[in-house]
């Protein structure tokens, strides 16, 4: 099974030289990865029992991801965008290289950092109109989302799973991972900005950008495109249901009042507006690929290779700090999901009592270590399917950044812990 998984995760990683579908590569892996997992001897009631668990977590990320996309189409199918595109007024590259990271790291923690990287790329599509302008701002979504979500209790699902579980409280995650997470970004920020020199070219107009919204469609789309997005982690605090059902209540009204709205005109001019013509404009491969890697993921940990590999690492290394940053690093490679679970399995409370210094740091290092590699986190996931970024291109631009901002947030949360207590 670990042979099987690391193939398709290499036919993932050489997607631009195999001419193969990073979504067929996961999908087949996937799917083996549980073959060989029923025919290796175990009872085959239990193993569809842990497919059916792992499915109904699965099906909650790709409904989720399927909302957000939809509700982001709608927004910009109405040039809802416009309304902060157009107070975007500067050129420059590097101003706009910092507006754009700090935008992102405080909205992925009112949001959380799949639904916001949704949310920028789309916009930086508005704003750039060079692709490899463009796959470079969506290499620092990547990594402002995924540190803009650490240190928020709605942020990030492991920070979430951890709020949830008692490991940590909310106001305390806030006041220690703030500032590591901030240090995250702003190393890397600092050090891109260095290399950015230029203007910015605009995108060139598209043909469907002759059919303009009047500024009452652009304005109440807008409104109501965002004010669902930031109903999420309401509804889900206000009723304990999960996230993407607070998505897909959002998605249904918003669905029902772009209807009345357009209700006075033909169906063929309404189309590229209606929820039907975004539904087939989204990327849909990208939403199989996270399909079939979390499927693939899954089958590792329902078999205990993840929690395996958590048990060698507090063996072997036993400090948890080094352990904790190990966790970090290896949720670039697996999901971050169920290295925390296995986390919390294996640690009780009476061992680390809440708010420690250990769940704080995994809390830190699960959610921003997997911005090491493209596929490490569901932000870069939904970046990788929304711009077509390769594993390899990433690697060379951003694993460094990436690994530096973290290794340093790392350090700094371990002063601040030594100075506060």
């Amino acid at each position: 099974m670990i042979f099987c998984f690391l193939a398709g995760y290499v036919a993932i990683t050489m997607e631009h030289t195999i001419k193969i579908n990073k979504a067929a590569s996961a999908i087949v892996a996937g799917v083996l990865c549980w073959t060989i997992y029923i025919l290796g001897g175990y009872d085959a009631h239990d193993v569809n029992h842990h497919l059916s668990e792992h499915l109904s977590e699965i099906g909650a990320i790709v409904f989720f991801l399927l909302g957000a996309m939809v509700i982001v189409e709608l927004i910009d199918a109405h040039d809802g965008f416009e309304n902060i595109t157009q107070r975007i007024k500067t050129t420059d590259k590097r101003k706009l290289l910092w507006s754009v990271g700090i935008i992102t790291f405080f909205l992925s923690a009112v949001l959380d950092n799949l639904t916001t990287t949704i949310v920028m790329v789309s916009l930086l599509r508005k704003l750039l109109g060079d692709r490899e302008d463009r796959m470079t701002f969506a290499g620092l979504v990547i990594i402002a989302a995924n540190a803009g979500g650490a240190w928020s209790p709605l942020g990030d699902v492991t920070t979430t799973m951890l709020w949830i579980g008692g490991q940590v409280t909310a106001a305390n995650i806030v006041r220690m991972l703030f500032l590591p997470s901030l240090v995250c970004l702003l190393l890397p920020l600092w050090l891109m900005s260095r290399k950015m020199k230029g203007k910015v070219q605009a995108p060139a107009m598209e043909e469907n950008d002759t059919v303009r919204s009047t500024p009452y469609e652009r304005n109440m789309v807008f409104g109501i495109g965002v004010g669902a997005l930031l109903f999420v982690p309401i509804f889900k605090t206000i009723t304990h249901l999960p996230p993407y059902m607070g998505m897909l209540l959002g998605l249904g009204v918003m669905w029902i009042l772009t209807e009345l709205i357009h209700s006075g005109i033909d169906e063929i001019e309404k189309g590229p507006k209606s929820v039907n013509h975004a539904l087939r404009k989204i990327d849909t491969p990208s939403i199989l690929f996270f399909f079939g890697i979390l499927v693939a993921i899954s089958a590792l940990e329902s078999i205990g290779i993840l929690r395996s590999m958590a048990s060698w690492l507090d063996e072997t290394i036993g400090n948890i700090t080094i352990v904790g940053v190990m966790i970090g690093f290896l949720s670039a490679v697996v999901d971050n999901v169920p290295l925390v679970a296995a986390a919390q399995g294996m640690y009780s409370l009476e061992i680390y009592p809440a708010d420690s210094f250990f769940w704080e740091l995994i809390a830190y290092c699960a959610g921003t270590g997997g911005s090491a590699l493209i596929i490490g986190s569901a932000a870069g996931v939904a970046a990788m399917g929304m711009e077509n970024i390769s594993f390899t291109w990433y690697l060379r631009k951003f694993t460094l950044l990436a690994s530096v901002g973290y290794l340093a947030g790392v350090a700094v949360y371990v002063l601040q812990h030594q100075i506060f207590g």
